[in-house]
């Protein structure tokens, strides 16, 4: 049996973990000619209902920056063999990513990892393992060679 892979998810936050990942989303998107998402997930803030209204313009204004920098994320030179599509929402990044990869009916999804260990995993926990865990597709999680894995 022959893999199919048409559509590929690859969530993004613009970090340096990211931009490497990246790299192998683009050589399997030209290796299979693959159409590639590129989803950027604009955080929801914890904030009280009370202080959603307020922060509405900084949710406006970190969206308005995810455009300017997804729309410079690919270069030209991939743009010119597969087709990309940016795509920017808001809400709970897992969450998101895995929506848009059910919605979308995406056959991978490459992500990043940022690595984290100890006290930070737990705090922070990982998007990459959630969506790993969660998601309706195989998940490539790709980490940065420059991030030194620490033993808890």
């Amino acid at each position: 049996m022959a893999i199919k892979i048409e559509k590929i998810l690859f969530p993004t936050d613009f970090s340096e973990c990211a931009k490497h990942a990246l790299m192998y989303a683009l050589s399997i998107a030209t290796e299979y000619r693959a159409r590639l998402i590129i989803l950027h997930v604009v955080p929801k803030l914890n904030l009280p209902p009370e202080m959603e209204t307020a922060a509405e313009p900084l949710c406006d204004e970190m969206e308005k920056n995810a455009k300017a920098k997804i729309s410079k994320l690919i270069p030209k030179r991939f743009l010119e063999k597969i087709k990309v599509e940016n795509v920017i929402v808001r809400g709970i990044p897992f969450l998101e990513i895995i929506n848009e990869a059910k919605k979308r009916n995406v056959d991978l999804i490459t992500i990043a990892t940022h690595g984290r260990t100890g006290l930070q995993h737990a705090v922070f926990g990982s998007t990459a393992e959630m969506v790993a865990r969660k998601a309706p597709c195989p998940v490539l999680i790709v980490r940065h060679p420059e991030v030194e894995f620490v033993a808890p």
